[in-house]
């Protein structure tokens, strides 16, 4: 697992109550004193508040995720204490039975011992350990699977998924290996003054040369590249490209990305990729370990937007802002799906690199 992971990401996930008794909003303090109804937030505001609320929470903050609905921000929490600061600070506090810290011990003892065709991540709708099983997890690797998780008890729950999880190894243009190979460019970034580009690490090993059209001038070359762990790879442009910091939208414009922030769970977002264009969905989960056959990626988000073969290393954004390379998933376009992402922050962060 990846310790450099911080809680910040990890409180953006969240979710009901596990009895009836707890599951909705607590009554007010008094009836002298009315409790003020949640505030109506975009996604970044939400995101910023569930910040700051964790900051004041601390180890009574048990999560947070966004109402798209509602427009509001819900907090889960271990106490009434907590659940009153949230109301003060304009979110929907909800109490649950488990903390953080409990699911994020359970998710990293099943990860383990992980076998290919698997996912964990914590949802805190359920308040649970969701762990995904794709279609090849089959006989005695299934039985001690469902084993694994049972002994977890009520924090955490086997899940199966139709197709397999993988890297869709063949956002935004074309970008060819010169062995043919098809994945999509997912960033233009900047580092040192000098131009490169993200995409997914499962595409890229050091020193591919890359071309806009398959077999043609190399006008990039892979200069870092991490996979399994990561999935990010940073690629310098090697000849004059245009690279303005924008997505292809697929219809004649593009999408300007000014900032990299990491999404909030619930949130709708948007993913341009070479295969099926450009797709949307929700994000469901963050800081998900998945292991593919070529082994486990930690620390990546979840979502319900569809991708197919050649998709990989394209974006995943909402407006302006970027959040994401596509690493995986399984499903297609044609029945949906389940993706991961890897998230641009870390990206950014680890290659010590800014939109440009």
């Amino acid at each position: 697992m990846k310790h450099r992971r911080t809680l910040t990401r990890r409180i953006a996930i969240a979710g009901a109550g596990v009895a009836a008794l707890l599951s909705g909003p607590l009554a007010p303090a008094s009836a002298d004193t009315p409790s003020p109804a949640p505030r109506p937030l975009t996604p970044a505001a939400a995101g910023e508040l569930a910040s700051t609320l964790e900051g004041d929470l601390k180890n009574d903050m048990a999560g947070a995720y966004y109402d798209a609905g509602a427009r509001t921000l819900v907090v889960n929490v271990l106490s009434a204490t907590g659940a009153e600061k949230v109301r003060r600070a304009g979110a929907e506090p909800r109490i649950v039975r488990y903390s953080l810290a409990r699911l994020g011990t359970v998710q990293k003892d099943l990860a383990a011992k992980s076998v290919p065709g698997t996912a964990r991540a914590v949802d805190h709708r359920l308040n649970k350990v969701v762990v995904t099983a794709d279609s090849t997890v089959r006989g005695d690797a299934l039985a001690d699977l469902r084993k694994r998780v049972a002994e977890r008890g009520d924090t955490a729950v086997l899940k199966r998924s139709e197709g397999r999880f993988a890297p869709l190894a063949l956002g935004g243009d074309a970008i060819w290996r010169g062995d043919g190979a098809r994945c999509s460019l997912g960033f233009n970034v900047v580092r040192n003054g000098m131009p490169y580009f993200l995409t997914a690490g499962h595409c890229a090993e050091l020193f591919n040369g890359w071309s806009t059209t398959r077999f043609g001038r190399v006008t990039g070359v892979t200069v870092a590249s991490d996979f399994p762990g990561d999935d990010h790879a940073l690629v310098q442009y090697t000849a004059r490209t245009d690279h303005p910091s924008r997505v292809n939208l697929y219809d004649g414009s593009s999408q300007p990305i000014a900032r990299a922030a990491d999404p909030i769970v619930g949130q709708e977002v948007r993913r341009s990729g070479s295969t099926t264009r450009v797709r949307d969905g929700e994000v469901t989960a963050l800081n998900v370990s998945v292991t593919y056959p070529q082994g486990r990626v930690d620390g990546l988000i979840q979502t319900t937007v569809c991708a197919e073969p050649g998709d990989s290393g394209g974006p995943l954004f909402s407006g302006d802002t970027g959040h994401g390379l596509t690493s995986g998933g399984s499903g297609n376009c044609s029945s949906g799906g389940t993706t991961f992402y890897q998230p641009l922050t870390e990206a950014l962060r680890d290659y010590g690199a800014r939109l440009g």
